[in-house]
């Protein structure tokens, strides 16, 4: 038995409180009164430019600096990268791992993982539907926990050794850092995954309308 889905029923679930709701024009949640789709406007444009402008700032993000310390013997000037790199020639490797893996990887990997997913469906592939759906609920998980990446800083900040006079500042760097933790958040959110089994599911229909037009020939 072939299972039906809510679209072929003209129903939607609400991206707010989950409410099924019957579609119409204009239709809205009778939970909390927003509006229906069946699937979120224009999820595809909204994420490009998400990710474009996480693009954009991930490079000034690892090449600004985060941190700037004063002190009577001039200004030094920190990146995450220059931190890393104080980090394993002080034999902190480990730590050095950690950071890097938290404020450079992760990031970009998150980054062209929804590469991937948009991409994938913009094409309509339809292979492997399932390890996709799975990929984006891993980065949804990882979104919540994205903001770790800021208290590595924090934490890579609190490891300089300051003279006593010395007065440390945040960099320009860390908005830029910021920024894309925020930005690739709001990308995941506003990429649909029901876009990953429209593709798979049309394919599927239209492999049964040629059989049947096959066999209608044939008879």
């Amino acid at each position: 038995m072939k299972l039906q889905t809510a679209t072929q029923h003209d129903l939607a679930l609400c991206e707010v409180c989950g409410q099924l709701g019957k579609l119409a024009n204009n239709a809205q949640c009778i939970r909390c009164a927003t509006r229906l789709h069946h699937r979120k406007p224009h999820s595809i444009q909204y994420t490009w430019a998400l990710l474009i402008a996480a693009y954009v700032l991930y490079v000034p993000a690892n090449l600004l600096p985060i941190m700037e310390t004063r002190s009577l013997f001039g200004v030094q000037r920190d990146t995450i990268l220059s931190g890393v790199a104080f980090l394993w020639n002080s034999g902190s490797w480990i730590l050095a791992l950690i950071v890097f893996i938290a404020s450079v990887a992760v990031p970009m990997l998150k980054l062209l993982s929804m590469t991937l997913l948009v991409v994938s469906v913009q094409i309509k592939n339809t292979m492997a539907p399932l390890p996709r759906a799975r990929l984006y609920r891993l980065l949804e998980l990882i979104g919540r926990w994205s903001m770790l990446d800021v208290y590595v800083v924090a934490i890579l900040v609190a490891l300089v050794q300051a003279q006593s006079l010395a007065t440390m500042a945040p960099g320009p760097g860390v908005l830029a850092f910021g920024a894309v933790v925020v930005l690739s958040m709001l990308a995941t959110m506003a990429f649909d995954p029901r876009l990953i089994w429209d593709t798979a599911n049309q394919t599927e229909i239209n492999g049964e309308v040629s059989t049947h037009a096959n066999q209608s020939t044939a008879a």
